[in-house]
């Protein structure tokens, strides 16, 4: 049937995600770090997520299309929401850049509080968008979610000046990461890329997920990586430089 429906044209889109949530019949979706139409039968061809897209690659327009389902497109909602368990409607999931402050002195503080050093939120790898702020000439640290608790002065020694990402490739879907991340290096002009992990086996994965998602990227960025032993001291440190003429990397 000849009806209104979203086109999105993916050459403009930046995958900022911002459309997605506009979208109340859950037809819109971020797939490889595009806004994708993921099925014509739930979109309405109202046209809700039109005007949230900051780099105008959505429109509505009147072409041969599989009607609008709507008992579908419920089953599709509560299927979403089961999957997301709520984490898309959380406000603390989007992107803020955190100024640099003096820590403020509050009546529940019994000692001197160091001055964080975290300058991005979110931090967790499945919840931040691909394109954000924090990610414009970053140098970027990715570091396993127990590092900070191991490694007493995390906040010194590897966050300042960076923008953080965290997650667990033991826990987290770890195909999912570097999908997400070859997207995040593709779209981003990322300086440095340095992955800071625990030295128990499983840890090593996260390593290997960025190397991979670096070499699906096509960019040459250079990967450094340091391993914190259960003890807190630093038991490993590498450095990966630029690739060469013949596409190897160095690694130190």
């Amino acid at each position: 049937m000849i009806r209104k429906i979203v086109s999105i044209d993916e050459e403009k889109c930046n995958g900022c995600g911002l459309c997605v949530p506009k979208c109340a019949e859950g037809a819109i979706e971020l797939v490889d770090g595009k806004a994708r139409l993921v099925s014509e039968k739930y979109c309405d061809g109202l046209g809700a997520c039109l005007g949230t897209c900051p780099q105008d690659a959505i429109e509505v327009e009147e072409r041969e299309a599989e009607e609008f389902d709507e008992a579908a497109t419920k089953q599709h909602l509560a299927e979403q929401a089961k999957e997301h368990e709520g984490h898309d409607a959380c406000p603390g999931v989007a992107a803020h850049l955190l100024r640099k402050a003096p820590v403020a002195k509050t009546p529940l503080d019994d000692g001197e509080q160091t001055p964080s050093a975290l300058g991005n939120w979110p931090v967790q790898l499945k919840l931040v968008p691909v394109v954000a702020p924090q990610f414009r000439g970053a140098r970027l640290l990715i570091a396993a979610d127990c590092t900070p608790f191991a490694f007493a002065d995390f906040h010194k020694r590897f966050l300042a000046d960076h923008a953080l990402l965290i997650g667990c490739p033991k826990l987290d879907d770890a195909e999912m990461y570097r999908r997400k991340l070859a997207q995040l290096f593709v779209q981003n002009d990322i300086e440095s890329v340095e992955v800071v992990h625990m030295e128990v086996p499983c840890c090593h994965g996260l390593v290997h997920l960025v190397q991979r998602a670096i070499a699906d990227s096509g960019k040459d960025i250079p990967l450094a990586t340091r391993e914190i032993g259960i003890d807190g001291s630093i038991t490993k440190s590498s450095t990966e430089y630029r690739k060469r003429g013949n596409g190897q990397r160095e690694t130190e």
